[in-house]
């Protein structure tokens, strides 16, 4: 065999091991769920494991510089000036699983990025939901999770809903959280301005002032897996027809923007109770959580409003958004 061959072998042998190890590692799959992805056997999968972690792959991350996903990692950062977090997973996979292996491996990133002495902000929705439910016991001191839009609308206060989320955020850091008790969207751009006048909610936005880290997903009208925003209520006729005529195609927080990134302009995020992009842009890392191929668009948008500095994706959607041109 030659050397070129016997390199290719290994390489080959260490992209397997690598793609098993984050399986198993960050997704909590079986051996015998990974072997039946892979198309291969449970034993092969457990000597994958083994010559992963004896080689040092695995340490106290995976470490992969040969995978797919480390691949389009490289091209993502390189192309948009981001951090990508790929979610190897092969095509088949459907959308509700898809969301929920993206959430599992954000869970565990979010360990390595939230520590003591920071305000972290964090955003509503049914992926922000997962990801609370998949966070890695870490304990800190003088951590602050801060909510940051509203989730009340006609039929519900929505602070259950949102309250679950931040306390277990809390919960899993050892944290205090600070709610924002208010509707998502006001009825009326002069109702949130005096709302934002009130002490009460001044100490919300003091907060949000400080953030150290702000997490959310993105909405967007046409996902597969609807986008809690778009079915929850919160918008009515009037406000959709607003939307589709300032050209809206997805949101941050409740707070809505274009293709192009521009958000300014846009009518309904003058009755919105999230942090705007200038405000948001401020946050030294922004994480974002996001999955399904009709998320491609708002992705796009949010990186060119440069709301984003970490994305954590599910290997196609990384693919489609490292290669559209």
């Amino acid at each position: 065999m030659s050397e070129h061959d016997e390199r290719r072998v290994r390489d080959g042998k260490v992209i397997a091991a690598l793609t098993a190890a984050k399986l198993y590692y960050m997704q909590d799959m079986t051996m015998e769920a990974i072997a039946r992805e892979l198309g291969t056997s449970r034993s092969s999968v457990s000597r994958l494991l083994s010559y992963a972690r004896d080689t040092g792959l695995v340490d106290i991350r995976v470490n992969s510089p040969f995978d797919r996903a480390g691949s389009i990692e490289q091209r993502i950062r390189e192309r948009f000036r981001i951090v990508a977090h790929v979610v190897p997973m092969p095509a088949v996979v459907n959308e509700v699983e898809r969301m929920e292996r993206v959430a599992l491996t954000a869970g565990r990133l979010l360990s390595q990025f939230i520590d003591s002495n920071m305000v972290v902000g964090i955003a509503w929705g049914s992926t922000l939901s997962m990801v609370s439910r998949s966070l890695v016991q870490k304990d800190t001191h003088n951590t602050t999770f801060v909510q940051l839009n509203g989730a009340g609308n006609t039929q519900t206060s929505g602070v259950e809903y949102s309250s679950d989320i931040l306390q277990r955020f809390g919960q899993a850091f050892g944290a205090q959280v600070e709610q924002f008790p208010v509707p998502a969207f006001f009825d009326n751009p002069d109702t949130r301005e005096a709302m934002w006048r009130e002490r009460s909610t001044l100490r919300v936005l003091s907060f949000q002032a400080k953030m150290d880290i702000a997490v959310f997903s993105l909405g967007s009208p046409s996902a597969e897996v609807p986008s809690r925003v778009y079915v929850g209520g919160y918008l009515s006729r009037e406000d959709y027809r607003s939307l589709n005529e300032d050209g809206a195609i997805g949101d941050v927080a409740t707070v809505f923007f274009r293709a192009d990134g521009s958000w300014r302009d846009i009518r309904l995020n003058a009755r919105a109770t999230g942090p705007d992009l200038d405000r948001l842009r401020r946050v030294p890392r922004r994480v974002c959580i996001v999955s399904g191929a009709a998320k491609l668009p708002s992705l796009r948008a949010a990186i060119a409003a440069d709301a984003i500095t970490d994305v954590v994706l599910d290997e196609n959607l990384a693919r489609m958004l490292a290669e559209q041109p």
